[in-house]
């Protein structure tokens, strides 16, 4: 397994709301560690403390069971956090860059977890990718499809090359190679092409969008990839997002969470 602390990845849960986390993704993900975030989003009319003192036992009972569910699958390294909040996936973004997450994964239904695909858009961050999958992955029988949409057969040869240097990457952090594949589309919408292709496939990971102007995580491709497929779905953050841009994003809502 790896060391604690090499790679970690934050599962939002809305307990309260009847999510959990599949054995499926709980054996998948007890390779590296986790931060379980126990959330529930309230309306704007209603006090995140008054939520808390409401709901708060309940959601940390319900927490604490999946944790301990992650603990016996052989996780070394789980912890948790709780938080009321009026807007759940900026809360994501923030809880994951303070505690330091590679990736958000958003739970779905997943009775099979045999097949990932992965769904790439440029050169930027694959090392970083394929770093955190190839924790994931190693030990497991999981089976990797990088995939990548180009506009037009013009660019065949170059998406070609880009699935090329993304399995590469994969396969030198120590996952075999007959366990790697790439697939590309062409002339299609990227958003409906990966969603079609995910059909095919148990878990869906894709990454953040264009960091030159640091978009934050949800706020692109990857939101409307998360709200439509049925696959749990790992969103890869960027290297770019930085402590203090959550900040300035938050404009300084008062929510509390425990550590």
């Amino acid at each position: 397994m790896a060391a604690p602390r090499d790679h970690r990845v934050l599962i939002p849960i809305d307990v309260l709301g009847g999510e959990s986390v599949p054995r499926t993704v709980v054996d998948a993900f007890a390779s590296v560690p986790v931060v379980l975030l126990g959330y529930r989003e309230v309306p704007d009319q209603t006090g995140t403390d008054q939520a808390r003192d409401q709901y708060e036992a309940r959601v940390r009972s319900e927490l604490d069971d999946v944790q301990r569910t992650f603990e016996d699958a052989g996780c070394l390294d789980v912890s948790t956090r709780i938080v009321f909040t009026h807007d759940r996936l900026e809360t994501f973004e923030r809880v994951a860059v303070e505690t330091e997450c590679d990736g958000v994964l958003l739970v779905n239904p997943a009775p099979v977890l045999e097949s990932v695909l992965v769904a790439i858009r440029s050169d930027v961050n694959l090392e970083y990718i394929a770093q955190l999958l190839g924790a994931l992955v190693a030990d497991t029988d999981l089976e990797v499809t990088f995939f990548h949409v180009v506009s037009d057969e013009d660019d065949r040869k170059r998406g070609g090359e880009l699935l090329d240097d993304a399995a590469e990457e994969l396969i030198e952090v120590g996952v075999d190679r007959d366990r790697v594949d790439t697939t590309l589309g062409v002339d299609g919408s990227p958003t409906r092409e990966i969603l079609r292709a995910a059909s095919e496939h148990d878990l869906l990971v894709v990454g953040e969008s264009r960091p030159s102007i640091r978009r934050f995580i949800f706020r692109d491709r990857a939101k409307t990839l998360a709200r439509k497929t049925v696959d749990p779905v790992l969103v890869i953050r960027g290297e770019y997002l930085e402590r203090a841009d959550v900040d300035e994003s938050t404009g300084g809502e008062d929510e509390r969470d425990d550590a």
